[in-house]
């Protein structure tokens, strides 16, 4: 298997059979061999049902795996990396698809041609935001990564865009190691990739909200800050070594 695209979704039914239609008209073109793995993290709406009505249309390429209770992003994606994904190069995107599939355009060079790990980047200068985050979301993501920053934790603006790119090796070695099942994962891998050596490299990418965020500021804020404390408090522990 070339590629696996891992989609991590929680009460996502409404969205996730059209994300589904334009991730494989877009895959089915191309030369190489590719799998979807949609990973529904105890969802509480039909969006293991409707996944799997689609899977049924794709049943050698589309799969769908359901964890059960609700344990969080980082942790749907977590299990896609290691336990259901075997291409050489695996990918994970927002059950949204705010980052459209063709954007694989720009990662896949660099992963095919020594790169560890390849993210996108909403404040790279030749990336395309067709519709922003509403304001308070806008200043939260700002934030967090100045925090992020802060600590020492990640020298990229945005840790937090929701399509990122691993080679088998990388997403072995960074996914075994993370501990954190929130939002904070992702800054947490790129913290894990960085002490151990891989080259991580971001590009533009064209981005669209979703207008139906979940983001709740405060208790969101408050557990997201939590989370890079942890990842500081982890490393000086040297549990990601």
């Amino acid at each position: 298997m070339h590629l696996s695209m891992i989609i991590p979704a929680y009460n996502e039914a409404v969205r996730i059979g059209t994300t589904l239609v334009q991730f494989t008209a877009y895959l089915v073109g191309q030369p190489w061999s590719w799998e979807i793995i949609v990973v529904d993290d105890g969802s509480e709406d039909d969006t293991s049902a409707v996944a799997e009505t689609f899977a049924r249309e794709w049943s050698d390429r589309v799969r769908v795996v359901r964890l059960d209770p609700n344990r969080g992003k980082g942790a749907a994606v977590r299990h896609g990396m290691l336990r259901e994904a075997s291409g050489d190069l695996r990918f994970f995107s927002d059950a949204d698809g705010s980052t459209p599939i063709s954007c694989l355009d720009r990662f896949l060079p660099l992963l095919e041609n020594g790169v560890d790990i390849v993210i996108g980047s909403r404040a790279h200068p030749e990336s395309v935001i067709e519709v922003r985050q509403q304001f308070y979301r806008e200043f939260m993501g700002r934030t967090y990564n100045l925090m992020a920053r802060t600590l020492g934790l990640t020298r990229f603006r945005d840790t937090q865009c929701g399509f990122k790119g691993f080679t088998r090796r990388a997403a072995e070695l960074c996914f075994s190691r993370q501990r954190l099942d929130n939002f904070a994962f992702d800054c947490e891998v790129l913290y894990i990739a960085a002490l151990h050596g891989l080259e991580v490299r971001e590009v533009p990418v064209r981005w669209i909200n979703s207008p139906k965020s979940r983001v709740r500021p405060l208790r969101d804020s408050a557990r997201m800050a939590a989370g890079l404390l942890e990842i500081r408090l982890n490393g000086l522990l040297g549990y990601y070594r």
